[in-house]
């Protein structure tokens, strides 16, 4: 059989189509990912226990424990006052989360997990979303420890164990008679629940995540602990020039 004339070969490679660039020199890759961290991290920079408190008349970064967040607006204005908080720092998370599924353009696995290239952006913007909220540009970079922000993030990430997460934070709350013990139950079993539905890659993933909110915790003792030996030394000046 004759072989094909190299004048040929060389026309057809030449009529050949080159791979269409992506826009601005960005892969799929980096876009999917470079979406999902910028939108992930202005969503989390939204102060919303800081809007909240002034509009009540105070700063949550000035009074009680000096974190804007949840648990330190309720204890100046109740519950119902500052269940906005709650909402608004729990569904940044979820929109974060969201935004993360879309630009990865893959669809939810069973029980709505997120499965296949989607895994990447959405952790990358709920990561994002969670230094938002630490760090928030709209707010001088004096934010909270994430945690309702995180677990927004994760009822995108795997559902059901976010559903059992509820039930155990239902479970421990009624029965200790503390939302507050059955919540930390709760957040801190769901990279085990989550080990019923996804693989132990994804709940590494988790635990990623979660290693953010420690750090906060561990910022925020380490701040205390400073403003208390300032305190204290000023006391005693105080003392010896009296």
């Amino acid at each position: 059989m004759a072989s094909t004339p190299a004048y040929l070969m060389r026309w057809n490679e030449a009529m050949t189509p080159l791979p269409e660039a992506s826009p601005r020199g960005t892969s799929p890759t980096v876009r999917s990912l470079l979406v999902p961290v910028i939108g992930g991290y202005l969503l989390g920079s939204v102060p919303v226990a800081v809007l909240v408190g002034r509009a009540h008349g105070f700063d949550p970064r000035s009074v009680g424990d000096r974190n804007p967040g949840f648990w330190n607006v309720m204890q100046r204005v109740g519950g119902r006052s500052a269940a906005p908080v709650f909402a608004g720092d729990l569904l940044k998370g979820t929109a974060a989360g969201l935004l993360g599924r879309a630009a990865g353009g893959s669809r939810p696995g069973r029980l709505g997990t997120v499965t296949g290239s989607g895994v990447l952006p959405v952790y990358a913007a709920v990561g994002a979303a969670m230094a938002g909220h630490a760090w928030p540009l709209f707010a001088g970079r004096k934010g909270g420890r994430c945690v309702l922000t995180f677990v927004g993030g994760f009822a995108v990430i795997c559902p059901p164990a976010f559903g059992l997460g509820l039930g155990l934070l239902a479970a421990t709350g009624v029965g200790g008679r503390s939302f507050a013990r059955g919540a930390r139950v709760a957040v801190f079993s769901l990279p085990a629940l989550q080990l019923l539905f996804a693989p132990a890659k994804q709940v590494a993933g988790t635990g990623a995540l979660m290693s953010l909110i420690g750090l906060r915790f561990g910022q925020a003792a380490l701040a205390g602990r400073a403003a208390r030996r300032g305190s204290d030394r000023r006391g005693g000046r105080r003392a010896r020039r009296g």
